[in-house]
């Protein structure tokens, strides 16, 4: 953490010299070390200080970038445990079972990645052998975010330990037909190995600063202490340009997440060329995770450059390596040793010296071969830094080379990211660099073979003794058998089945009603977790500040400025509110991590993220793509929905199409309620189905997203008859006729169905009674709770029918027998009504919210729109006038009369 007490540079001249004699000597000092010796050398001197001044606890300004060195020297480093030519061997096998894997896979045009697995095998078995706690221990184990990229080799690995076997591999990416292997991390399509998908760039950083930020919330809310869960997230260098990936680093230094590393895989290249061709990646990185506040370990030459080192006596080397650009060193990768002595030693006069010291073999390990990311002995120094160092976060820059023994043709080539195969030449030449007893006849008719020591042998032997040691076999995902949550009082549910009276009451401020009634379960109530990005207020939640207090690992160290008002601003270590700040990604990332804790800690937690709905998911929805990979459960609840309900905020405001984003993730389940008992309903449902005793057949691992609305409202009572939860829940049910509406109609007057959903149900209702009083139509009225699960409903009805099953969808059943035709309308784009329409018998129009919102009152947006009362009523009449159910001139008469 940045110490708060730091003297900034700014701030130097406002403090009195109190001995100017004394800080003359100082600079006299520096001149003539800088005039006798040089400024390479001052400079050497005065980062050497800094350090000191650091490392002894004097409040200086710290260092954001050091030498382009490694952090820890090979003095310094510890022995390296375990048989270090045993797990070179098993390294040998993985690497060799990666690439035959991907090549193999190629001649079915499936694609594969190879070169990124061979830079960073190094990074993953140093990791497997010696850190990475399993889930069979005590505890939950370690946390593992893999880079996506590099799944070839997590396959490979777990080849080797008999988790998979031949055919699994030979279905890399070809799941269709069962037991085939996903491409990358994704849980939802391999739950017994993956736990967290990674492979959208820039989310797995991000989810892991938050998974280990909730491990933390866990233990020190008492739900499950989880303090010996290391989180670790191996990363691409080219990775770090996504915003996401820095978006939380001050978090995590801001809550010393100690038990967080980062492991970065610096092999200088992202998908088409050099991360930073004319500059320095790992500086820059460096710099600026420092300056987040986290701990930098640099792992970046192998011990073929201590030789070098040891003859840099000048400083000279050094400064080198500072000045060439990452791409002149992928070059020197590729070049021999003449234009490495020319292009790199011939820049500086001692450098030619020191490479008349150097052979050219000697030249070519260094520049071809030796990085620290390939050395298990480095890689465990930087681990071992990181795991032991307390405060603050780590992140290692590991140094490698892409493509590392996979043969020029690969290594360090800007194409080798598209790079799919090898030839069966490329491949004996691995063999033989890897020493693996591998013979020419097993390449039958050229198709490579896989390897493997035996079943027996000492390399699996090994592995399996290792794994057993810290607690199982890693990655693994566990679904623990977690009895049902018991089910939350019906009074809490019930509270709103009467309705308001003559209240108005919003749908959000109902649902945060709910909620505050739930969170006081005695068995239920601390499961939850209750996320907001800085807009609690906004939806009402203040209240629940002091009752349940906001998160911080700090507590609350000030006196609130509301400290002596009823509903004053709480934090504490134990408070169960997460409250993120302006981040919506954040509080996203928040939620899958609570929402996967019944797999991840066997520990079931009810998350509900509320936000603005325009913020949701248009601004998210690749997390929440990530959520339904990663098989998690809670509630989504976009507040101030709709396009004309948040009345003045205007275009970027106004949300017309999140449910239309939300129909496209199949674990999502969408709903926008119109009334307080229906948000109930939804959300008691929901509850028995996430957490409670699952149907047969029924998928627990969804998520629930509910529009709610700011706009106050009569709530009124829930409609009496059998079947209304029941279509609350499946999508549909009849909330009223016009009969028993009271609404004066003549006797066999043309008849027509309004389906309405969220807010619009109001609008909806007035047209009824204007449709009977003015134009003696008789209109029932329909609350579409959710248009996507009618589709879902439907769909699946139709894929029966293609197995020789016949069902009758839901949508089609509850309108069955409803006379004239359907008018469906939303605070929505049409194309959230419009989901239903091939499903519906009946002749069916919509309504909608299409277009970009605007700035005005909630009555003009819903004209301007065409979706207010007034304007059903037109839209009624122009479907019955078809139909020669009423008079063609009603349809131009009620434009004028309402002045449409």
């Amino acid at each position: 953490m940045t110490d708060p007490n730091a003297i900034q540079p700014s701030a130097l001249d406002q403090l009195p010299d109190r001995d100017p004699e004394e800080t003359a000597e100082w600079q006299a000092s520096l001149d003539a070390v800088a005039r006798e010796a040089g400024p390479h050398r001052a400079a050497y001197l005065m980062r050497r200080t800094l350090e000191r001044a650091e490392a002894g606890g004097i409040a200086l300004p710290k260092l954001l970038e050091t030498d382009y060195v490694n952090t820890i020297p090979t003095s310094a480093e510890p022995a390296l445990p375990g048989d270090p030519e045993m797990e070179a061997r098993i390294t040998a096998w993985n690497r060799w079972n990666a690439a035959a894997m991907v090549t193999r896979g190629a001649k079915h045009g499936v694609g594969g990645h190879i070169a990124t697995f061979a830079s960073a095998a190094w990074l993953y078995e140093t990791g497997f052998n010696h850190f990475f706690k399993g889930k069979e221990g005590d505890g939950s184990g370690d946390q593992l975010y893999i880079q996506g990229h590099a799944s070839p080799g997590i396959y490979a690995r777990a080849f080797l330990d008999g988790r998979l076997n031949e055919h699994h591999l030979d279905n890399f990416r070809q799941e269709a037909g069962g037991n085939g292997l996903p491409s990358y991390p994704h849980p939802r399509r391999l739950p017994w190995l993956w736990e967290f998908p990674t492979v959208s760039m820039g989310l797995g950083p991000l989810s892991a600063i938050y998974q280990a930020r909730f491990n933390r919330y866990l233990t020190n809310r008492g739900i499950k202490d989880v303090s010996a869960s290391h989180v670790w997230a191996f990363l691409g260098d080219g990775e770090m340009d996504e915003p996401e990936s820095t978006a939380a680093l001050a978090l995590a230094a801001r809550e010393e997440l100690d038990n967080l590393t980062f492991v970065i895989n610096c092999n200088l290249q992202r998908l088409d060329g050099p991360v930073r061709a004319n500059f320095k990646i790992v500086q820059e990185l460096e710099a600026q995770f420092r300056g987040a506040g986290w701990n930098v370990v640099k792992t970046l030459w192998g011990t073929a450059w201590d030789e070098l080192f040891a003859l840099d006596t000048t400083g000279a080397l050094v400064r080198r390596l500072r000045q060439v650009p990452d791409a002149q060193i992928q070059t020197y990768q590729t070049r021999d040793a003449a234009y490495i002595r020319q292009d790199f030693f011939g820049a500086d006069p001692a450098l030619v010296e020191m490479a008349k010291l150097l052979s050219d073999d000697k030249i070519l390990e260094c520049f071809h071969l030796s990085r620290g990311g390939h050395e298990a002995r480095k890689v465990y120094a930087a681990y071992k830094a990181a795991v032991e160092h307390k405060g603050a976060p780590t992140v290692v820059l590991a140094q490698t080379v892409k493509g590392h023994t996979l043969g020029e043709g690969f290594a360090s080539k800007n194409a080798n990211h598209q790079m799919k195969k090898l030839s069966v030449d490329e491949f004996k030449a691995m063999r033989d660099l890897l020493g693996l007893p591998i013979k020419d006849s097993d390449f039958v008719d050229g198709v490579v073979p896989y390897g493997h020591p035996g079943a027996d042998s000492p390399e699996v032997r090994y592995l399996q003794e290792r794994r057993a040691a810290l607690g199982g076999p890693a990655p693994a995902r566990r679904t623990h058998a977690l009895a049902p949550l018991p089910a939350p009082g019906e009074k809490a549910f019930a509270s709103f089945d009467k309705g308001s009276g003559s209240q108005n009451v919003a749908t959000t401020m109902a649902f945060v009603r709910l909620i505050k009634d739930l969170v006081r379960d005695k068995e239920t109530g601390r499961r939850w977790v209750p996320i907001v990005p800085d807009e609690a207020r906004t939806f009402g939640m203040e209240s629940l500040f002091p009752s349940l207090g906001i998160y911080s690992p700090k507590g609350q160290t000030y006196e609130p400025v509301d400290r002596d008002q009823l509903m004053y601003y709480k934090e504490a270590k134990n408070g169960q509110i997460l409250n993120e700040g302006i981040t919506e990604a954040g509080s996203m990332a928040d939620f899958i991590a609570a929402s996967t804790a019944y797999a991840t800690h066997g520990e079931a937690m009810i998350p509900f993220y509320i936000f603005y709905s325009m913020f949701g998911w248009q601004r998210t929805a690749d997390q929440m793509w990530q959520l339904g990979d990663q098989l998690g459960r809670g509630f989504l609840v976009g507040a101030t929905a709709g396009r004309t309900t948040l009345t003045g905020e205007g275009l970027q405001h106004a949300d017309g199409h999140s449910p239309v984003i939300a129909a496209t993730n199949p674990a999502a389940l969408t709903y926008d309620p119109a009334f307080a008992y229906e948000v109930a309903v939804i959300v008691r449902e929901g509850l028995r189905r996430m957490y409670g005793e699952a149907k047969p057949g029924e998928d627990q691992n969804v998520f629930y997203y509910l529009t709610v609305y700011n706009e106050p409202l009569p709530q009124p009572a829930k409609p009496q008859g059998l079947g209304i939860d029941e279509g609350i829940v499946k999508g549909l049910y009849r909330f009223n006729t016009a009969e028993s509406a009271g609404v004066t109609a003549p006797a066999n007057a043309p008849r027509i169905q309004l389906l309405g959903s969220g807010t619009a149900i109001h609008w909806a209702l007035e047209a009824q009674r204007l449709l009977a009083e003015e134009w003696g139509v008789a209109a029932d009225v329909w609350s579409a709770t959710s248009w996507s699960e009618l589709r879902r409903d439907a769909m699946e009805a139709d894929a029966g029918l293609l197995r020789g099953e016949e069902r009758v969808p839901y949508v089609r059943q509850a309108l069955q027998g409803a006379e004239g035709p359907v008018l469906a309308v939303s605070d929505y784009m049409r194309q959230v009504p419009d989901q239903i329409a091939q499903w519906v018998e009946q002749d069916y129009s919509s309504l909608g919210a299409d277009g970009f919102g605007l700035s005005d009152t909630r009555e003009a947006a819903r004209r301007h729109f065409g979706v207010d009362a007034q304007s059903i009523v037109v839209a009624a009449l122009a479907q019955l006038a078809k139909r020669g159910e009423v008079k063609a001139t009603a349809v131009k008469e009620a434009r004028e009369k309402y002045g449409l």
